[in-house]
């Protein structure tokens, strides 16, 4: 096995960027209840199920791609989620094409009774952020067309996090 050998610090940067394409194809998460976490991904969220392994895996997309999230009890069933002061997934975030789409989304959400736990307009983008069933976080968002992203006079990126008005967003459900 050929090893990588590591920076010396953290700080450190490539000196060569990432190809700008390259994009996140999919997240897999260890789950303690297959059925239940599909309730939740399909039944609320929406995604479709495209591939089943059993009752120990399943893979779930959107427009008919083979997976965005898979869903697995290989080593969770019947676990619990990571307790705080713990290392692991902080969230993983969900790219909705518009505002309209987001707004589905929090209806959906409304409609089965699952609270969120924060929800943000950062200046690109607009975020409801929940919990699944098994504990992990997730991130629902759009994002505002680069052109109206909020920028400093000399240009630079200047996010924020202020309070998402879903009165607002919802009226959207049906745009």
């Amino acid at each position: 096995m050929n090893s990588i050998t590591q920076p010396s610090s953290g700080a450190e940067t490539s000196v060569r960027p990432i190809h700008p394409g390259v994009r996140i194809g999919h997240v897999h998460l260890k789950v303690a209840d297959l059925e239940r976490a599909l309730d939740f991904y399909c039944g609320v969220l929406g995604f479709e199920l495209t591939q089943r392994y059993g009752a120990q895996a399943a893979f779930v997309s959107a427009g008919g791609y083979h997976h965005h999230i898979g869903l697995n009890t290989w080593e969770s069933a019947g676990g619990h989620p990571p307790g705080p002061g713990t290392t692991g997934l902080f969230h993983m975030a969900i790219l909705y094409p518009t505002r309209g789409a987001l707004a589905d989304a929090l209806r959906r959400l409304a409609e089965a009774g699952i609270p969120l736990e924060g929800a943000s307009d950062h200046g690109v983008s607009e975020a409801l952020y929940l919990r699944d069933p098994d504990g992990n976080g997730i991130e629902l968002y759009w994002d505002r067309p680069e052109e109206q992203w909020p920028r400093s006079p000399d240009g630079q990126l200047q996010m924020v996090t202020r309070r998402l008005d879903l009165n607002n967003l919802l009226a959207q459900a049906g745009a």
